[in-house]
């Protein structure tokens, strides 16, 4: 599934077939979510979904840029899957087990325990993603000014949406910081509100970063000014306010945890970009709808708030994971892959199989 396809997600089967008399509940409407409402559909399962946005189809709907991913687009996979497939949406509803203020719950308008919900259902799927951003880490990062990537592209699809009236003011000079998706759709975003300087700054080179060389590469050609093999160390911050951002240069050292070159500070080669706005976009963190104040789920959790399990389904209960809440950030492709093959495991629970 990539950026710009329109979103099907009955392609297994052509007409809802009979019920089974089996109940999933689903709690998130994404990407992963609505793979996973699509296949059980078409296997027969009645299937709620519940989503704490006012529409149903996550970071797609919300995050990433319309020009790459039209809203109708996924507008009309979700139409199919109510109206033709009987699936039932829960929107404004947040579900959770413990207690936890995570980006986007701006329109929750109820909140139904999860307990309740794995009690009520014979299967329930969490799909929740990603809706808690990194933090840089510096001192001043709490200055007005600095927005992280997830909630700037997020206010400004909300607008365009006309699900809320305040979008950004015009920005005169933005540090994006990053060089995944999000940072790209960041400082794209920044180019088209009218920024008259943005600039992607990444601590490695343009050939380890995350999104590509091409999405990098198109930046430029935009007018993006590219920054590699540095990262930021402090925000200067006037009356509150982001002013500036002292950067210190990098070299590439051996490979780290994650398979690409370690970048090492260089003593004494601090710099400073003068901005008003700084876009922090160093990723996401999965938001379970649990927390470790949850004695029922808590035993899946990790030290930092990550769902441990071995496969999708955690443990011998009925729920199981799928999504950016189970692997971290990934493209629409493999979070509907994912979705997919839990999907599946799913339907064999189900059956006994």
């Amino acid at each position: 599934m990539l950026r710009g396809a329109r979103l099907r997600f009955t392609f297994l089967c052509k007409s809802k077939p009979s019920s089974t008399g089996k109940r999933v509940a689903i709690i998130g409407a994404g990407i992963a979510g609505l793979s996973v409402a699509g296949y059980l559909a078409c296997k027969g399962f009645e299937v709620d979904v519940y989503d704490k946005q006012p529409v149903a189809g996550g970071l797609a709907a919300l995050a990433i840029p319309s020009y790459r991913i039209p809203y109708t687009n996924v507008a009309e996979g979700v139409e199919d899957l109510t109206k033709n497939f009987g699936v039932k949406l829960y929107l404004n509803t947040k579900v959770m087990c413990g207690e936890r203020h995570d980006e986007g719950d701006d329109f929750v308008k109820q909140v139904a325990d999860l307990r309740n919900i794995v009690k009520e259902y014979d299967a329930v799927v969490i799909t929740t993603g990603t809706w808690r951003s990194r933090k840089l880490g510096v001192l001043g990062e709490d200055a007005k000014g600095v927005v992280d990537a997830l909630t700037f592209l997020y206010r400004l699809r909300l607008a365009e949406q006309g699900l809320a009236r305040e979008a950004w003011p015009k920005p005169r000079s933005v540090i994006v910081v990053g060089a995944g998706l999000s940072a790209i759709d960041a400082a794209e975003e920044a180019l088209r509100i009218g920024a008259e300087k943005v600039f992607l700054v990444y601590r490695r080179t343009k050939k380890e970063a995350p999104a590509g060389e091409y999405y990098v590469d198109d930046l430029i050609a935009k007018g993006v000014k590219w920054i590699e093999l540095a990262a930021p160390t402090k925000i200067v911050v006037e009356n509150g306010f982001v002013r500036a951002v002292e950067f210190q240069r990098m070299r590439l050292g051996p490979p780290d945890k994650t398979g690409r070159p370690a970048p090492i500070p260089i003593p004494g080669s601090e710099f400073t970009i003068e901005a008003d706005m700084v876009i922090p976009a160093v990723g996401e963190i999965s938001t379970p709808p649990f927390t470790h104040e949850c004695a029922e789920f808590k035993q899946f959790l990790n030290e930092k708030g990550y769902i441990v399990s071995k496969g999708y389904r955690l443990g011998n209960t009925n729920v199981f994971a799928a999504g950016d809440v189970l692997t971290g950030p990934t493209k629409l492709g493999d979070a509907c892959k994912h979705g997919l093959y839990a999907a599946r495991d799913v339907e064999r629970f189900l059956r006994g199989v």
